[in-house]
Order: C-alpha cells, then structure tokens, then sequence
C-alpha cells in the first residue's frame, strides 16, 4: 500500500495520498488549494491517477483544493450527504463504502464540529478530520456545530473502534502526526468527561477566537474552491511529507 501523510504548514493541516500500489488509482482526503502543485507532483512521481479527493467536512480554516483537483486530474470531488456545498459530485451517506483500487474505506457521519463532519475508516486506522483530534477535539461554536452531538460522535461511534486502531486527524499544531484511539481514551484531556451535560459545558467555555480565514474559506469551500487563483508550480508553502516516520505507512 502507498499512503502519505502530508502537512501544510501554513493552516497546520493534514492530508492524505492513499493507493494500493504504484502505477494505480489513488484517493486523496482534505487535500488544500496552495498545496495542489506537490500532490500533482506526487501522484506524477508515483504514477497514480487520482480518482477520488474527499473533504470530513465544510472547512472554515483553509481552502479546499477539491474543484482545483478535479479541473486538473478529472477526479469525483465527494463530502458528506449533510454538505452546504452544491458542486460536489458525489454525497456520501452514512456507511458508504469508498472503493478505489482495491482499497475499501468506509464513510462514517459524525456530526458536532460541522453538521457534514465525516470520518473515513480503513483496516487499521480512521481518517478523523476535526472531530477527533490529537490531545483535543474539534470546536463546536460556529457553523452549525453541536457538542452534545459531537459527544455521541465521539462515545458512540469513535471511540468505540478498537483501541489499537491509528487516529490520523485533519490538524495538528504541536507536531504530532499520528495517536490511537486506546491513547486518546486515556490521555486526551477532553474525552475525560463522565457525561455529555459535562462535555458540552466544557466546550462551552472554551472561549476560542474565529478561525482567521473562516469569512474567506467558507465562502470559497461552498464553491470548492474555486474560481482558482493561478497554480504555478511556485504556488504555496512547501508541503511537508512525513508518512516515512508513520507505522505501517506502507511504500
């Protein structure tokens, strides 16, 4: 299997590059606009077609590089059924099985963050997005979220998966790249609630500033991004690959 794990250093973001094998189909999760010139490289030097690039959720914090992906490669462009976008080309339901190559991932609605928040589930490891993030889990105060529902998408459905199971969120600002379920179960501060009352009076106080880039992102996102700002191959920050250092990151 080729999976990459790849950052954006500027909105501390994830995405991820997986295919079966080199030469195949490729799907590709909450890739970012600025970032598009080094997938296109990536899937160029592995000699995959991206078949598919799907976003967890409607991000207000950086721009989708959904609709760029798909004018450049002729990929589906996919969120979940809840999404406010209408230029999606594929709705994926609760339960829905993504598969590319060989490779099967199962599409799973867990709402709170956003109302379309998705996670992605596949053998060993779920794709998180916002929901569920490393020592933290994603805010509830805008864009339709909800903590008493995120709290059931955590307890009820998360967190049930088994402990060894890899958790690759959509975020990270601190340099960790990778957990587990059995990890954040144990350590992360915000799972350490004994009932939803508890969770969602604890994310109420979290007094968090808006995302910086929430008037333009959102807007642009319900668009998927586009129209484009030009993407030469300078566009962006460089975007950092760090899949080698992960378990079971396969080629």
């Amino acid at each position: 299997m080729i999976f990459r794990q790849l950052f954006d250093p500027q909105f501390c973001t994830y995405s991820y590059l997986i295919a079966a094998r080199r030469g195949g189909e490729a799907i590709l999760i909450d890739p970012v606009l600025e970032q598009v010139p080094h997938y296109l490289g990536l899937l160029a030097s592995l000699d995959l077609k991206l078949v598919q690039a799907v976003d967890t959720h409607l991000h207000a914090d950086h721009i989708t590089g959904l609709g760029a992906l798909r004018n450049k490669t002729g990929c589906i462009a996919a969120m979940g059924t809840n999404t406010r976008c209408e230029l999606v080309d594929i709705r994926l339901y609760d339960g829905e099985l993504i598969k590319v190559d060989g490779l099967v991932l199962r599409a799973i609605h867990t709402p709170g963050h956003t109302p379309d928040s998705y996670c992605l589930v596949m053998q060993d490891r779920v794709f998180t997005g916002d929901t569920l993030l490393i020592g933290a889990t994603g805010r509830t105060d805008f864009q339709g979220g909800d903590a008493a529902a995120q709290y059931d998408s955590l307890f009820g459905r998360i967190l049930t998966m088994p402990d060894e199971t890899l958790v690759y969120p959509g975020h990270d600002y601190k340099g960790r790249w990778v957990s587990s379920i059995g990890e954040q179960k144990a350590h992360n501060p915000r799972l350490q609630v004994d009932s939803k009352a508890a969770y969602v009076e604890m994310m109420a106080r979290l007094d968090l500033a808006p995302p910086k880039m929430i008037k333009i992102a959102v807007p642009a996102n319900l668009q998927l991004g586009l129209p484009q700002q030009d993407l030469g191959d300078g566009a962006g920050p460089k975007m950092l690959e760090i899949a080698a250092l992960a378990p079971f990151a396969g080629v």
